[in-house]
C-alpha cells in the first residue's frame, strides 16, 4: 500500500529572509518592552522609597513632639512650679536695678568656690531631685535646668554653666519677652558623652493667672532616633540620611552633624522640591560620581512647628543594584537585537555576493561567444 507523502521545499534564501523579517522586529520590541519596563520598576521602587521616607519622618516628627510634651509635662509639675514661684518671690522687695546687680555679682562668681554653697543647696532641692529621678527613668534626658522669670537657675540635674544666661539665644526664644513660647534648638553634639542632642526650652506659667514665670530647659539624646534610621537596610548600597534644607547631613551611616557634610543626595532632591511634579512625585533617578541612584525623600514637617528642625528623610540606593534582574534582561534584548542586526548584514552580503556570483555567470558565456563571431 503506497501513502502519499507530502513533500515541502523551501529555500534557503526564502527561509533567511523569513527569519530576519520575523526575528528582527521581534528583537527592537523586546528592546522597548525591556525599556519600558525599567522605567516602570523605577517609578515603583522611587515611590516605595517616598514611602519609607514618609514614615521615617512621620518617626522623626512623633519623637520630638513626644520630647517636647515629656518636658512640658515637667514644667507643670507642682514641685517644680513652686520653686519657681518661691524664686520669683524674692525679688518683690526689689528693684529691678538691684536685682540685676545681685545678679550680676553671683554670675561674676559663678565659676570660683564662692558659689558652691549656693549650687550644693540647689541641686539638693525636692525640684533637683525630682530632676534627678526623670533621668534616671528615662536616658534620653541628659540635662535639665529649671528658671526663675530672670533667667536664675532654681532647680537642675547638673550644675548648669551660667547662672543667669539671658543673652543666649535659648533663653531669649523661650522666655519671648515675658510671653513664654516652646523653643527647639539645632541638633548638637556633646564630644564628652559622645551623643547628639536638641535643647528644649518649656515656659512655666502661673497656674492662676497663666502668666509667664519661669521655663524649663532640658537637653534631650537623640540619638536613639538616628540609630533607628541607621538600622534600617534593604541592601548593599541603601542608605537613610536626615539633612537639613541646606543640604547639611544631620545623621547618616558613619556621619554625624558635626562633621557638617552635604548630601549629594539632596542637591537632586532640592531640585526636585522647587516643583509641584516633584514634591508629588517624592522621588528623583538622579546621576551621581557613583553612578545612577533612586532616591525618595519627603518632609518631616518639623519645620513648621520647630524652626530650627528644618529635615527632610532621604532614602537612597544605587540604581545598578536595585535594577539588576531588569537589567539582565535588558542586556540580553540588547544583545538579540546586536545579533539580528548582524543576520541583517549577513543577509545583506549574502545577496550582494550572489548578485555578483549570477553577473559573472552571464558575463562569461558572452566572452565565449565574441572569438566565434569574429571568426564568421
Amino acid at each position: 500500500m503506497a501513502f502519499d507523502t507530502l513533500e515541502v521545499r523551501v529555500s534557503l534564501q526564502k527561509l533567511l529572509i523569513a527569519l530576519v523579517v520575523i526575528i528582527v522586529p521581534l528583537n527592537f520590541i523586546g528592546l522597548y518592552l525591556t525599556s519600558q519596563s525599567v522605567t516602570s520598576l523605577e517609578q515603583s521602587i522611587g515611590t516605595h522609597f517616598k514611602a519609607i521616607a514618609q514614615a521615617d519622618g512621620a518617626a522623626a516628627l512623633q519623637f520630638v513632639n513626644d520630647r517636647v510634651i515629656d518636658v512640658g509635662s515637667i514644667a507643670v509639675e507642682p514641685t517644680v512650679v513652686d520653686s519657681v514661684v518661691r524664686a520669683n518671690r524674692s525679688y518683690e522687695r526689689m528693684s529691678d536695678a538691684a536685682a540685676s546687680a545681685k545678679i550680676g555679682e553671683i554670675e561674676n562668681s559663678w565659676e570660683t568656690t564662692k558659689a558652691d554653697a549656693l549650687v550644693s543647696t540647689m541641686l539638693s532641692s525636692p525640684a533637683s531631685r525630682f530632676l534627678g529621678s526623670l533621668r534616671k527613668t528615662d536616658p534620653r534626658i541628659l540635662k535639665v535646668v529649671v528658671a526663675d522669670e530672670f533667667g536664675v537657675p532654681v532647680a537642675a540635674t547638673d550644675k548648669p554653666l551660667h547662672y543667669a544666661p539671658v543673652d543666649k539665644a535659648y533663653w531669649q526664644a523661650v522666655s519671648a519677652q515675658g510671653k513664654g513660647t516652646v523653643y527647639v534648638s539645632e541638633v548638637l553634639y556633646d564630644e564628652q558623652s559622645g551623643a547628639n542632642y536638641i535643647g528644649i526650652g518649656f515656659p512655666v506659667y502661673d497656674e492662676s493667672s497663666k502668666r509667664f514665670i519661669g521655663a524649663v530647659n532640658a537637653l534631650v539624646d537623640v540619638s536613639s532616633l538616628f540609630l533607628h534610621f541607621d538600622q534600617t537596610q534593604m541592601g548593599r548600597t541603601w542608605r537613610t540620611a536626615v539633612v537639613k534644607d541646606d543640604g547639611t547631613v544631620i545623621s547618616a551611616p558613619n556621619v554625624g552633624p558635626s562633621m557638617q557634610l552635604k548630601s549629594e543626595e539632596y542637591m537632586a532632591v532640592r531640585d526636585a522640591l522647587g516643583t509641584v511634579q516633584g514634591r508629588q512625585a517624592g522621588y528623583v533617578v538622579t546621576t551621581g560620581r557613583g553612578g545612577s541612584q533612586i532616591v525618595g525623600f519627603a518632609d518631616t514637617g518639623l519645620k513648621q512647628t520647630y524652626p530650627n528642625l528644618a529635615w527632610f528623610v532621604i532614602v537612597s540606593q544605587d540604581g545598578r543594584e536595585v535594577l539588576a534582574p531588569v537589567r539582565t534582561v535588558g542586556y540580553f534584548a540588547i544583545l538579540m537585537v546586536l545579533v539580528g542586526l548582524l543576520m541583517v548584514t549577513l543577509l545583506a552580503a549574502y545577496f550582494y555576493l550572489h548578485r555578483r556570483q549570477q553577473l559573472a555567470d552571464i558575463e562569461t558565456p558572452l566572452d565565449q561567444e565574441l572569438p566565434n563571431n569574429r571568426a564568421a
